[in-house]
């Protein structure tokens, strides 16, 4: 009795969660620039290529830290359900870490890559994206 009942708060919750951008009207934001799109797209330089890589990389991220507080949420109700069974509060804490781990790796593999195209761009460019550079 209790799973069906979850399942379907479950159920419910993803629904809520795939319709609330647009039941707040908030537009999904498109990774191809606007230079490049259908009938512009002979006026693409390299410079498109670098905020197409930007777009790209910030989609993500932003996919990683939603699907992160969603696995979090899902750990902690996990921990909370598990009612003393120490298999059960394990496996929650194993996801824990696991997730921590992933968007640790994810954000520092993001900074890296920031880093090494600063400094491969321009000299001066430390400060600030390195997709504006041109």
């Amino acid at each position: 009795m209790f799973e069906n009942r979850a399942v379907r708060w479950l159920r419910r919750g993803l629904i809520l969660i795939v319709l609330a951008p647009s039941i707040a009207f908030a537009q999904i934001p498109t990774i191809v620039p606007e230079h490049c799109r259908a009938g512009a797209a002979k006026t693409c330089g390299i410079c498109d290529i670098a905020q197409l890589a930007q777009n790209t990389i910030n989609a993500g991220i932003y996919i990683a830290i939603f699907l992160a507080a969603f696995l979090f949420a899902y750990a902690g109700w996990q921990y909370i359900t598990a009612g003393g069974d120490s298999g059960k509060a394990t496996n929650a804490k194993k996801i824990f870490w696991t997730v921590g781990v992933g968007l640790v790796l994810i954000l520092a593999a993001w900074l890296i890559v920031d880093i090494i195209m600063k400094t491969l761009v321009s000299e001066g460019a430390l400060f600030g994206p390195w997709n504006e550079v041109c």
